[in-house]
């Protein structure tokens, strides 16, 4: 269940400085949005890093992917999407507190809480702040949801497409990527 606190619209520096003990917490559109996900969500996220992680380990330079951490995308919006992705002359330093920008790619796994804001206000505003690419994976109907931008000069994702559970999911931002839908969903 997601719960909106909202009190006044924080900034992203007010929302550090308040720097609140709540697990699984965001700053969207300047409220802080808690939410508790469930056991399946949480292993498709970790399905989808095991395998970006081990298509990063396969060979040198193909950056670092991991599980959610705050990203600062705006002076009101911090998330922290449920797998990223940062291309190698990306990846923060060890002892980094957040991302400050877009990672390269986010994977957002829906929740029933809060896929509202995954399809509306974070999807808006990762396309805003250059995110080149999002996946926003739909549980309930075995899907991946793909935006992404045609080239580095696109002001928007201007491809989006729909991958069904007996589909492959590949990225040309990963070459070499492929991930079988069916195989992650009966998991």
């Amino acid at each position: 269940m997601a719960v909106t606190v909202r009190k006044t619209r924080l900034t992203a520096d007010e929302y550090f400085a308040t720097s609140p003990e709540l697990p699984y917490i965001e700053l969207i559109d300047g409220e802080i949005v808690v939410n508790q996900p469930s056991l399946g969500h949480n292993c498709i996220a970790l399905e989808f890093v095991a395998l970006l992680r081990e298509w990063c380990r396969a060979e040198p330079g193909r950056g670092e992917a991991g599980i959610p951490a705050d990203v600062q995308l705006d002076a009101y919006n911090v998330y922290a999407p449920d797998v990223w992705w940062v291309r190698e002359d990306r990846i923060p330093s060890r002892d980094a507190l957040r991302i400050v920008g877009p990672p390269d790619l986010a994977v957002e796994v829906r929740s029933p809480s809060t896929w509202r804001y995954d399809l509306g206000t974070k999807k808006r505003v990762y396309e805003a702040t250059g995110l080149p690419e999002l996946w926003l994976v739909d549980t309930q109907a075995d899907t991946v949801l793909v935006y992404r931008r045609s080239s580095e000069k696109s002001a928007t994702f201007d491809v989006e497409l729909e991958v069904g559970r007996n589909e492959q999911l590949t990225s040309p931002l990963m070459p070499g990527l492929s991930i079988d839908l069916a195989e992650l969903f009966d998991r």
